[in-house]
């Protein structure tokens, strides 16, 4: 399992590379294959900096809100390239984030575990 620390620095990282993506791959065209990722990983660095977890600034949305954001994300990538008409030009890299960001959802811990639970004791 993830912690909600891993988890957040997950999340920082792919908004970055959400955001990056378009520009080191070659698909920057000014069309959805572009601003899909782009407006997605905006989307992500927002709500990571307002959820109630280690890595944020303000702690107003709850971890499970945030996952649930997570996965519509994952699978908006994954079905964006046939959804705005894209899949011709580019799919893969949509597809593999959306994946990785389901996964990543999946392994999670749904709370933070008390410091008695982090011990052992």
């Amino acid at each position: 399992m993830l912690s909600t620390r891993v988890h957040g620095m997950i999340d920082y990282l792919v908004g970055v590379l959400l955001i990056v993506a378009p520009y080191a791959l070659g698909f920057a065209d000014g069309t959805a294959a572009q601003f899909v990722p782009v407006l997605l990983g905006v989307f992500v660095i927002v709500y990571s900096l307002v959820t109630q977890y280690e890595l944020s600034i303000l702690k107003l949305i709850p971890i499970s809100v945030h996952l649930i954001l997570d996965a519509g994300g994952g699978l908006l990538l994954i079905a964006s390239p046939w959804l705005f008409h894209f899949a011709d030009v580019v799919w893969l890299p949509h597809v593999v984030v959306g994946i990785v960001d389901i996964g990543v959802v999946l392994l999670t811990q749904r709370r933070r575990l008390s410091p008695q639970m982090r011990t052992g004791s």
